[in-house]
C-alpha cells in the first residue's frame, strides 16, 4: 500500500495539531520543518476541516487545531480523507477476475489480498494520534 503525498502531509499536520493541544498551529509551522509546500498544505488543512478532523480560526492567533480529542482520531480517519483503501471483496487481480470462468487459484489469491487489506485497515484504525505523539 502506498499513501498519496496528501495523506502523508495530512498525517504530519494532524500530529502537529495533536502536539499543540488547544493552541492553533499555522500552515507555516507544519510546512517548514517537514519540507511541505505551503500551498499544498493549506489545501490539506481545508480538507481536514471539511472532514471534521480539524477546525480553523482566522486572523491573528489563528490556525488549525483538532476538532476532537487526539485519543479519538485514528490514522485511518486521516488517511481516508485522501486515499480510499480497497475494500475486501473488490477484485484486484484483473478484469478476468469478474468472469465466471476464473482459474481456481484466483479465489485463493483474492482471499490473501483481502486479508492483507483488512490487516492494514485494522492497524491504521488501531493507532490514534495520541499513540503517535507518545
Amino acid at each position: 500500500m502506498m499513501l498519496s503525498k496528501f495523506s502523508r502531509y495530512a498525517l504530519y499536520a494532524a500530529v502537529e495539531m495533536a502536539r499543540a493541544g488547544d493552541r492553533p498551529v499555522t500552515v507555516a509551522e507544519v510546512a517548514e520543518p517537514h519540507g511541505i509546500p505551503a500551498a499544498a498544505l493549506a489545501k490539506v488543512f481545508q480538507q481536514l476541516v471539511r472532514a471534521g478532523i480539524a477546525v480553523g480560526t482566522r486572523g491573528i492567533g489563528g490556525g488549525y487545531r483538532l476538532a476532537r480529542p487526539r485519543t479519538e482520531i485514528t490514522v485511518l480517519d486521516v488517511v481516508s480523507v485522501f486515499d480510499s483503501l480497497r475494500t475486501p471483496g473488490h477484485h484486484l487481480l484483473d478484469a478476468r477476475a469478474e468472469s465466471t470462468t476464473r482459474p481456481p487459484d484466483t479465489d485463493a489469491i483474492q482471499r490473501l489480498f483481502d486479508e492483507v487489506d483488512e490487516g492494514i485497515r485494522a492497524t491504521l484504525a488501531s493507532v490514534t494520534l495520541d499513540t503517535l505523539i507518545r
